[in-house]
């Protein structure tokens, strides 16, 4: 019974985000390699943790994120993220882009991208400070493990970009949470319209 449910959780966060994270991420979070679940129940995500993740998966800027998914790529857990690491989490990434027929970014060219994004002191691997530094280092976990956050970033939605503008001091979770009360109150609205 204890499996099912570890199951049942693992299932529930392949689904968060329209499946937008990979299986490779999610086995890394089930591992308790970037904390230590506070559920009772072995394996299971407790309240607490289900929280930790959502503020670590839609504001990947914040300092707490960012050691979160860190700590979850560092396959060895040397304080280094190298190619290798970040090529391991990316092929299935690519794997997915090929699969919805989308055009495949070879991760030679993302790892130049994810480069000159960070400016690490580095170029052959990144360190947590290299990520600190530099604003728009959680896009890198997208692009390492969340695709629909990913393409997102590829296609740069303009109208995103103008929200982004006119709130500049809004996070990633600001953002989130507005959005999912639109959404919220939306689907409300519509339940009310057809109930007369």
């Amino acid at each position: 019974m204890q499996q099912l449910d570890e199951e049942e959780d693992i299932n529930k966060i392949l689904r968060y985000g329209n499946h937008s994270l990979t299986y490779r991420i999610v086995d890394r979070v089930f591992s308790q390699v970037p904390r230590k679940f506070t559920s009772m129940t072995e394996g299971k995500m407790g309240y607490e943790d289900f929280v930790y993740f959502i503020l670590s998966e839609e504001d990947k800027s914040s300092e707490p994120s960012l050691e979160y998914w860190f700590k979850c790529i560092d396959l060895d857990g040397n304080g280094i993220l190298t190619t290798n690491e970040m090529q391991f989490f990316y092929e299935e990434q690519l794997h997915r882009m090929e699969c919805m027929a989308q055009e495949p970014v070879l991760f030679e060219d993302i790892l130049c991208q994810m480069i000159d994004m960070i400016g690490p002191e580095n170029e052959t691997y990144f360190t947590l400070r290299d990520l600190k530094k530099c604003k728009l280092s959680g896009n890198i976990f997208n692009i390492l493990f969340n695709l629909n956050k990913f393409m997102a970033f590829e296609t740069r939605d303009p109208f995103l970009i103008r929200q982004e503008r006119e709130n500049p001091t809004l996070t990633e979770w600001d953002r989130f949470a507005h959005r999912e009360y639109i959404r919220l109150s939306m689907e409300e609205d519509g339940e009310d319209a057809s109930n007369g």
